[in-house]
């Protein structure tokens, strides 16, 4: 096996598998993209099409290409298919029993050499590890969101993870297109350790009555030149998400400074989970 003829496995087909397929089979790898039921798969395909048509009318690709990308893609809802596999990239819920039931079952199934990645933008890797008899053979390749488009790859290295394997992963996500940048394994890493706060403290200026959701975001967006105001960006996330991280910022550091903004906890108890649930802090129709 060579870096370039490695073979790709996806758990996961949601909107980060799906994202993460889709840059693996247009850098010319084949991919095996898994999730529990076809439907899930099928959805999983469906956004990588569309997102393959964007690039189309961009005149980034053609139609030909197209083809090429998604015939190097083979769906399955059978995780054993990781017998095949030269590295699996985890993109799962962001749970930790859930990660770490995979990944043992993963270690069970894969090859001796395959590498095991996690997509988690928080937990941490040596943890993550310890379900495998594998641990050098883990590591976090945290892809941003939307993933065919953000050049960003937080790669995390737990307290086992060999340099080989690094060394392979780094060179498989530059094949991909990415950059992919070397942080230590402690909460949040570094993108959700600075990116979390931020936004819990933008909620904590609308839970004290500092100001309204649109002069929030309008702040940083025409004072500190963010593309997206915090606000909004935490709808996107999806605000069940953002608590998620914030809970284990709190919790891993034990420092008041991380405790999730009530207003977040009550929003999230409503259900107000932001775009995809149709109202956060805005509303979606």
């Amino acid at each position: 096996m060579t870096r370039e003829r490695m073979r790709v496995m996806v758990i996961g087909a949601g909107q980060m598998g799906s994202g993460i397929a889709q840059v693996a089979a247009q850098a010319g790898f084949e991919v095996t993209l898994q999730d529990l039921q076809d439907a899930y798969v099928e959805r999983g395909l469906q956004t990588i099409r569309q997102s393959l048509a964007r690039f189309v009318k961009k005149g980034q690709l053609s139609e030909v290409q197209v083809g090429e990308i998604l015939g190097r893609i083979h769906p399955t809802t059978d995780l054993e298919h990781a017998s095949d596999a030269d590295i699996v990239i985890e993109a799962a819920i962001e749970q930790m029993s859930v990660k770490k039931e995979i990944f043992a079952r993963l270690d069970a199934m894969a090859p001796a050499h395959a590498i095991l990645a996690s997509n988690t933008s928080s937990l941490s890797i040596t943890d993550l590890a310890a379900a495998t008899k594998r641990a050098d053979h883990v590591i976090g390749m945290h892809f941003m969101n939307p993933v065919p488009l953000m050049p960003l790859v937080e790669m995390i290295r737990g307290m086992q993870t060999s340099d080989a394997t690094c060394d392979v992963v780094f060179a498989l996500a530059s094949k991909m297109g990415k950059t992919p940048l070397s942080v230590r394994d402690f909460p949040g890493f570094i993108s959700n350790r600075i990116l979390m706060p931020m936004i819990n403290e933008a909620i904590y200026c609308l839970y004290e009555g500092v100001a309204e959701p649109e002069a929030i975001d309008q702040i940083m967006k025409l004072g500190m030149n963010h593309p997206m105001g915090p606000l909004q960006l935490a709808d996107f996330i999806g605000l069940d998400t953002c608590l998620y991280i914030m809970e284990v910022l709190y919790t891993g550091f034990s420092d008041s400074k991380y405790r999730p903004c009530p207003l977040l906890r009550k929003y999230v108890e409503a259900g107000w989970l932001g775009k995809k649930s149709g109202r956060g802090f805005y509303e979606y129709g």
